[in-house]
């Protein structure tokens, strides 16, 4: 009763405290005893009258007797002086107990007596601080406003004397640190941040050891409501990487990178940004010790590329972070040194296929790697020791996150194009592991090939660039002219009595240089597949593709080949419709000048196998063949192919494509033609083959203009006599092609086209256009 008015200052400083303790201690028998057990130091009968303190008063049921033997305990504890230190366990258990109580004014005394506890033990309080820094994380949250006010002051007691002190044990305290830190409660969190910022600027406290402990926790408050804690939060987190960036050999960047990880695909901005960040800085510290996370690095980085300018911060990380980790990869990475294998799994934790995890704060599925935290220890991943160890690259993650972005429809463009750029980076670097992944890879590629972006294109036809050229994919057994292969994806006759010996010939006369592999026929199969299955594509990217293709690859192979493929195809519209599409790149893009001065003069073995190929396939088009032969200089065989024309069906279709012949001969490519028509004794079969389209076109403007050049032809008897070969004797006699058996093919062909535009009238289909006479 006489404690009841006891009125206690709430400033730092305790002893107005003490004096009025001192002055009440006289009310109190059992404590005058204290001081004479102290001075006889009879421990036993020190601790005998705590307990009846502890028990009949601070632990009593009545409010009243509680409150009285805090203040009891307070005033032992500052009788016994500095020898509290030998009875704190006793001393602070019921004030704790009391920190739980009902009465808010009793946790207020409990958090006064436990003020003046620590004050008077101040360092040998440190043994006890974890079940004092759990009884003060609880208090923090308290809703009572004095509670608060009088938790605060013993918090600030307890940092001085943890700052003041080296003996504070840090790996005692972590495991409670870590479980307090995922607290749901403002003050709590702000409570914790505290504590952390006071630990990290204590330089005989190393926390950044047990960063990896902590840092979940940390961009968890970081996404709290309170911009006070948020701006704590930062500050802490800032703290660290300043940190990490002085002492990178001592962080363990392996056990954090799955962490990082899970926060960069996080929805709030403020933790996606700082998660980011941490990651490029672990990029460029760690280096090639970051490889084993690269498939979830990946998974949370790449779809940031795609941000607008709302995230540009985000998106000009993500993109650093994916510049860095590309640079990592390196040749050696290729190598299949079973046991250099067999050491780096050893020391390194093993890349295992993704997993979805879903992350309840934020309801987002995450590809996260399986992390196995016994191989992570400093010794092996810091960055002192990645000399000693080898890093191996497992791309069976990496290509499987890559082939799901490539997947997924609602992936953006520069997303799209930082995956093609990522594959085509690792065939260019991992070749021979890559081609492990080619066939599961090649379908995405090819359908990639009808997105809306050229840019995403452009990166798409480099990346089969690579796989159709590369050494790598050199394989026997996987031959490019494999029958059953070509009938599965282009209609390939099955009986072998139905190709025919010309066809035969093309096979002969394939190309097969150094520069192309096993893959380069299939991808020219399923490209002509892709552009018949989808005529938009081939409508609207066909000569887009082709000619990209002529850029990256052997513009010789890829017309040589594709005219192989459709000399077999049995959708023959398709086949005419494709020929015209190659012979006008063929005619008109500069990518494709080297081979049209090839064809021009048909002077080697090659350019004339190639004009026989080209030749066979392109009988598919009646004008596209003249057009081809005009190219090559074989005039006379064009001129016999138009007397030709007089048997063949007239359509709407096929006189837009003569009138388009003759505006393409007064474009620069045909210069040299034109001026031939100078020469009409050496020439005369050019000038019939013109007469002859002449003929065959109705009165319209491409009829007055090929009329208005052949109008220019100079009378041959109004020239000077001159000593040349007889006309008899024509360039293209001496190539020794066999133009009869071409013609024959070219009948063969246009029959055989005749024979399906019929079927497809009898079936009820709608006929080519025809002109009504």
């Amino acid at each position: 009763g006489r404690c009841r008015g006891l009125k206690w200052d709430r400033t730092p400083s305790i002893w107005p405290k003490l004096n009025c303790l001192k002055s009440h201690m006289r009310s109190w028998p059992s404590l005058e005893l204290v001081r004479e057990f102290v001075a006889q130091n009879n421990a036993a009968q020190i601790k005998h009258v705590i307990q009846i303190l502890s028990q009949e008063f601070a632990l009593s049921q009545h409010p009243h007797s509680r409150k009285g033997g805090l203040i009891g305990l307070a005033a032992c504890s500052i009788a016994l002086g500095k020898d509290s230190g030998l009875y704190l366990k006793e001393l602070i258990e019921p004030v704790l107990t009391c920190f739980n109580d009902a009465d808010s004014r009793l946790r207020y005394y409990a958090c006064e007596a436990l003020y003046n506890i620590v004050k008077v033990a101040r360092g040998s309080v440190l043994p006890h601080f974890n079940v004092l820094f759990d009884g003060l994380s609880k208090l923090a949250a308290d809703p009572d406003p004095n509670v608060k006010s009088g938790s605060e002051l013993l918090d600030r007691l307890l940092k001085d004397i943890v700052t003041e002190s080296n003996k504070f044990d840090l790996v005692g305290f972590i495991p409670l640190l870590r479980e307090r830190i995922y607290s749901n409660n403002q003050y709590a969190r702000q409570f914790i941040i505290s504590w952390i910022l006071v630990l990290e600027s204590v330089p005989d406290i190393n926390l950044l050891d047990y960063l990896p402990e902590i840092l979940d926790g940390l961009f968890q408050i970081l996404g709290d409501n309170s911009k006070e804690i948020r701006k704590m939060c930062e500050v802490a987190l800032g703290e660290f990487l300043k940190e990490i960036k002085k002492n990178p050999s001592s962080v363990k960047f392996a056990e954090m990178a799955n962490i990082l990880v899970i926060h960069c695909q996080a929805s709030d901005d403020l933790i996606q940004l700082t998660a980011m960040c941490w990651m490029r800085e672990f990029i460029q510290l760690a280096g090639r010790v970051m490889l084993p996370y690269s498939s979830g690095i990946l998974t949370a980085v790449l779809p940031c590329l795609s941000y607008d300018d709302r995230k540009k911060s985000i998106k000009e990380v993500a993109n650093v972070c994916n510049q860095s980790l590309m640079k990592l990869v390196i040749p050696e990475d290729d190598e299949t040194d079973e046991g250099k294998q067999s050491l780096s799994l050893q020391t390194e934790p093993k890349e295992e296929s993704l997993s979805q995890q879903e992350v309840t704060s934020s309801g987002e599925s995450l590809f996260i790697l399986a992390f196995d935290s016994n191989l992570s220890s400093a010794s092996v991943f810091n960055v002192s020791s990645t000399d000693r160890v080898p890093v191996t690259l497992n791309l069976d993650g990496i290509v499987q996150v890559l082939d799901c972005h490539l997947h997924d429809s609602a992936t953006g463009m520069m997303t799209r194009i930082a995956v093609l750029k990522w594959l085509y980076h690792l065939y260019i670097k991992t070749p021979r592991k890559m081609f492990r992944h080619t066939d599961s890879l090649f379908p995405i590629l090819l359908r990639t090939l009808s997105d809306e972006s050229d840019e995403v294109i452009l990166k798409d036809l480099e990346v089969l660039a690579e796989i159709a050229s590369s050494p790598a994919g050199q394989t026997e057994d996987q031959g490019p002219c494999d029958g059953s292969d070509m009938r599965s994806e282009l209609h390939i006759p099955v009986k072998a009595s139905q190709l025919s010996s010309s066809g035969m010939k093309g096979m002969e006369c394939s190309p097969s240089t150094p520069t192309m592999n096993s893959y380069f026929y299939k991808f020219m199969i399923n490209l002509l597949k892709r552009f018949s299955s989808e005529r938009k594509l081939l409508e609207t990217r066909g000569a887009f593709i082709i000619r990209q293709l002529c850029l990256l690859l052997n513009a010789e192979n890829i017309f040589h080949s594709m005219a192989d493929i459709l000399l077999r195809e049995e959708d023959l519209k398709f086949a005419s419709t494709m020929v015209h599409t190659l012979n006008t790149i063929l005619l008109t893009s500069s990518e494709l000048f080297q081979l049209r001065n090839q064809l021009k003069d048909l002077k080697t073995p090659e350019s004339r196998n190639l004009f026989c190929c080209l030749y066979r396939s392109w009988c598919h088009n009646p004008v596209t063949t003249v057009s081809l032969c005009f190219l090559t200089q074989n005039y006379k065989h064009a001129y016999d192919l138009i007397q030709k024309f007089g048997d063949l069906e007239v359509t709407v279709d096929f006189l837009t494509e003569v009138d388009k012949l003759v505006q393409l001969i007064e474009c620069p490519i045909f210069t040299y033609l034109r001026l031939q028509l100078l020469d009409v004794k050496n020439n005369p079969y050019l000038i019939k083959a013109l007469y002859g389209l002449l003929m065959l076109l109705p009165q319209s403007s491409a009829f007055q203009l090929l009329s208005h050049r052949l109008q220019c032809v100079p009378n041959p008897e109004l020239l000077p006599g001159e000593t040349s070969p007889p006309a008899s004797v024509s360039k293209a006699t001496a190539t020794n092609i066999d133009y009869l058996e071409l013609l024959q093919h070219f009948e063969r062909v246009q029959n055989k086209h005749l024979e399906v535009r019929h079927q497809r009238a009898g079936r009820g289909e709608p006929p080519d256009r025809r002109v009504v006479l």
